[in-house]
């Protein structure tokens, strides 16, 4: 199936209109300012129409949510296309620990412990100056369809040279079609299900040449066989003509990326113990790149 015929035959989300409302009106809200859409996190494919079972992957929103802070830092604004109850922006650094930062002052009332002051302000104040000036939209999904419906509208709002799409969502390679279903939970005393999965249409294509040609537009690649990270990035900047792959292996991914660009060019960003050591994400030096190829871009269309 290509990605026509998907978005023809799989109807958007019941929420799809007031969500992507919200999204032209933070974009127009925005306008001639540097944007950038981040898509963070995995897909679901359900196997029932009433779902209980999924297909899911390991992806945590690790990479898209820091790169949410680091790109508002660097003066952009944010839509954050986020796997819902993933990571989030500021929200990730108390995910597992905030009960920790707290302490009962009496029977009534809570403080943060002194010792997590020095920690906890600074992202804090980073998190409200950003909501209060409406620099950061967070829209969530939980579904195959729902990412694709989601991804097009957005991108559709954002055919500017000032937006960059940094499309770091693990997205499903496969699917079932609600057609094909189950209606409702599948039942072990029948024994094992036998499921047909479908390869999911690429839309990379699409991004690129329909829907959000005039932005500059970065894809990632994860792979587990170093031997043909850059042999497949290097076909996709062939094959769909956009602007750089960020391409990682499962293993060192947190602290070793290759960032190739159309014209051949690979660069290594690497963490060193030192720097891991100091606390430096390298989603930090990732998006610095990033911000520097986009300005050369942005300049370029000028």
């Amino acid at each position: 199936m290509d990605w026509e015929s998907f978005y023809d035959t799989h109807p958007s989300p019941s929420n799809y209109e007031s969500i992507i409302t919200a999204v032209e009106n933070f974009v127009c809200s925005h306008e001639n300012e540097k944007m950038v859409l981040i898509t963070s996190g995995g897909t679901t494919v359900p196997i029932e129409q009433n779902t209980v079972r999924f297909v899911d992957n390991f992806s945590l929103g690790t990479r898209g949510s820091a790169s949410a802070e680091y790109f508002l830092d660097a003066g952009y604004v944010v839509i954050f296309l986020y796997r819902s109850n993933s990571l989030e922006p500021f929200v990730r650094h108390f995910n597992n620990s905030l009960l920790d930062k707290l302490e009962i002052v009496d029977d009534k009332s809570i403080q943060v412990k002194q010792s997590e002051l020095d920690t906890l302000y600074p992202i804090l104040k980073k998190y409200k100056d950003a909501k209060n000036a409406n620099r950061i939209l967070t829209v969530p999904f939980t579904t195959l369809i729902e990412y694709m419906w989601l991804l097009r509208g957005s991108c559709m709002l954002m055919d500017t040279k000032y937006s960059l799409l940094y499309l770091a969502a693990a997205v499903s390679d496969f699917y079932i079609p609600p057609s094909e279903m189950a209606e409702h939970k599948v039942q072990s005393n029948d024994g094992p299900p036998m499921i047909a999965l479908r390869l999911v249409p690429k839309v990379l294509y699409a991004v690129t040449h329909i829907w959000a040609p005039n932005a500059y537009i970065i894809s990632f690649k994860l792979e587990t066989d170093y031997g043909i990270l850059e042999q497949k990035s290097k076909g996709a900047l062939i094959k769909y003509k956009h602007q750089l792959v960020i391409g990682n292996l499962l293993h060192t991914r947190k602290r070793n990326v290759k960032l190739i660009g159309q014209d051949g060019v690979i660069e290594d960003i690497l963490l060193t113990d030192e720097d891991i050591k100091n606390g430096i994400e390298i989603e930090d030096l990732i998006v610095s790149n990033v911000k520097a190829k986009h300005d050369r871009f942005f300049e370029s269309q000028k």
